[in-house]
């Protein structure tokens, strides 16, 4: 397959979540551009209509207006649909509120941990109620909160984000420290609106306003190009046989690109140009050029600035010459899926010498086309890593579904056919 001409990400899964939340919490009406309109934006989208806020549709190509108002207790079940970021920064934004509401999933959400953040924000002086151990269903009922300052056991984005909105939902301080920095899209988008925010290595300080509500000015937001989505069109154009790819508008936010720094480790060709800041981060354009690819190793401390892109990466090593190692990736064990042994298992299904060796995953690459059945247990980003895995010269990989694309980037297999050039 030989690659060509110029695509562009859908918005950032995790901007449009922040952005919208921040814009429902604040009195004032918000703007947000190039916002995602897949499914997990959806439930967020939907969950703040429920407790009060004026969200407008979301719309591939159209501005979502967001008028924020004063939440109330929602009358049903907040269901969070596929979406942990929406359950787990929602849990942060409710722990600050003077009512209870009660939070549940799909099958898959409903399984993974909530602990992680339901206990700091315990600590802070919510009170949570669990229904079915460490997961969903669950019922928070907010109120005054404590100042607080919280180390995490593990660098998460998405506890540290939920502290830091219970900060501002209550009006208080907060400090949060990480073991290793995990990315940093809320505290680029508090910084951008204008809350006293500081960082300081892996740890950042949220000063309190003393409101039991932000008040902003009507403000505008652009969401940049999902760098996860990007990832499998990047993906896609360097196992290609020849041609180049320009993927436009990307965000190239250095908490989320580092599986940029692991394909240029592997050899692979990727430039970025245009680089300018949108909405306090930082977007570039993507140039893909096909190559051979080499093993690397991953290591631990790697793995929260591209824990999204494991999949992709591992179909890459599945290409590369040599051994490729991932370093302490067991995260990956609760996430959608058992990634981690999702990922091993199908790739040994279709060819590859793979395994999980306890928190390591090991991928020894060939050039043998890849053939066979890949069960995807309805992970987005398992079915487009195999689809990119699928699109190598002589390769018959059959995924067990497709639809499950549609959880972040709607356009993905219209996108993939695009991308590819007659000879």
């Amino acid at each position: 397959m030989r690659v060509g001409g110029t695509l562009r990400a859908p918005g950032d899964k995790s901007v449009t979540h922040r952005a919208l939340i921040t814009a429902a919490l604040a009195h004032a009406r918000a703007k947000v551009s190039g916002a995602l309109t897949a499914r997990d934006a959806r439930s967020t989208a939907r969950a703040l209509r429920q407790l009060g806020a004026d969200v407008g549709p979301l719309r591939a190509g159209r501005a979502v207006i967001v008028q924020g108002r004063r939440w109330h207790a929602p009358a049903d079940t907040i269901h969070c649909g596929n979406s942990g970021t929406t359950a787990r920064l929602l849990l942060g934004a409710l722990a600050g509120q003077g009512f209870s509401a009660r939070l549940s999933g799909d099958a898959s959400l409903r399984g993974r941990p909530m602990r992680r953040v339901t206990a700091p924000l315990r600590a802070m002086g919510a009170a949570v109620e669990e229904e079915a151990g460490d997961g969903l269903p669950l019922r928070i009922s907010g109120g005054r909160l404590r100042p607080f300052s919280y180390h995490t056991p593990v660098a998460s984005a998405q506890l540290k984000s939920a502290i830091l909105f219970a900060g501002v939902s209550a009006g208080v301080p907060v400090t949060v420290s990480e073991p290793v920095r995990s990315r940093d899209h809320t505290e680029r988008m508090f910084r951008h609106l204008g809350f006293d925010l500081r960082v300081s290595g892996t740890t950042v300080v949220l000063e309190g306003t003393g409101a039991e509500w932000p008040t902003l000015p009507d403000f505008e937001l652009e969401v940049p190009g999902d760098a996860s989505s990007a990832a499998y069109l990047v993906g896609a154009a360097l196992l290609a046989d020849g041609g180049e790819l320009l993927v436009e508008r990307v965000g190239v936010n250095p908490t989320r690109v580092g599986f940029l720094d692991v394909i240029r480790r592997m050899g692979g060709r990727v430039e970025q140009a245009g680089r300018r800041d949108v909405s306090g981060e930082p977007v570039a354009d993507l140039l893909v050029r096909p190559g051979a690819l080499t093993a690397t190793e991953i290591g631990a401390d790697e793995i929260p600035s591209l824990i999204d892109e494991v999949p992709l990466l591992a179909v890459l090593a599945a290409r590369a010459e040599g051994e490729t190692r991932f370093r302490s990736v067991g995260e990956l064990r609760v996430k959608e899926s058992d990634r981690l042994g999702l990922i091993a298992g199908n790739l040994r299904a279709v060819g590859v010498d793979a395994a999980a060796d306890g928190d390591d995953l090991v991928v020894v690459g060939g050039d043998a086309p890849p053939r066979g059945m890949v069960e995807t247990e309805r992970d987005h980003r398992l079915t487009m890593a195999f689809a990119v895995l699928g699109s190598v010269a002589g390769a018959d990989v059959r995924l067990s579904e497709t639809a499950s694309a549609g959880v972040s980037y709607p356009g993905f297999w219209d996108d993939l056919d695009r991308m590819r050039q007659d000879d």
